[in-house]
């Protein structure tokens, strides 16, 4: 059993909801941008953890790549499955040199996302790591199965 099968990555909840809109309008793939080197490397999911105040995991997604470049050539490559507009990515990537496109596909919605306290409980930690984290399949199929 992969101890990477999954990552569980922290989100505004402004972006996650723009990923909704986006993928409820019919868009498939989706990009996540993060300033250099960010995470998840490899994977099979990406579940979103939207941090405080909301502080659950709404949704999860099946993880496509992590593709890293130059902040300028990243965006005319996959800025377009960025939820982002162009000013809000110069803004965030102002003064970076590197970026990191977290490409993602078939988004679902959690009809019953996990609060903060039951991934502590099911993790066994007091805190979670602020750039997230990766999971095994038995915990990725338990935490699907929660939320559905």
């Amino acid at each position: 059993m992969s101890e990477r099968y999954a990552f569980v990555i922290m989100i505004k909840e402004k972006w996650w909801n723009k990923f909704l809109r986006l993928n409820k309008s019919g868009k498939t793939n989706h990009s996540y941008v993060q300033r250099g080197f960010g995470p998840p490397k490899d994977g099979k999911l990406i579940f979103f953890y939207v941090v405080k105040p909301v502080g659950e995991i709404q949704g999860y997604a099946e993880f496509k790549e992590r593709v890293v470049g130059v902040t300028e050539a990243m965006w005319k490559e996959y800025g377009s499955e960025s939820c982002a507009s162009q000013d809000q990515y110069d803004d965030l990537l102002r003064g970076v040199g590197k970026v990191s496109f977290i490409r993602f596909t078939n988004l679902h919605e959690a009809s019953k996302p996990i609060r903060l306290r039951d991934i502590l409980a099911f993790l066994g930690v007091k805190r979670l790591p602020r750039r997230g984290f990766y999971i095994n399949k038995e915990l990725a199929d338990t935490l699907i199965k929660l939320m559905e």
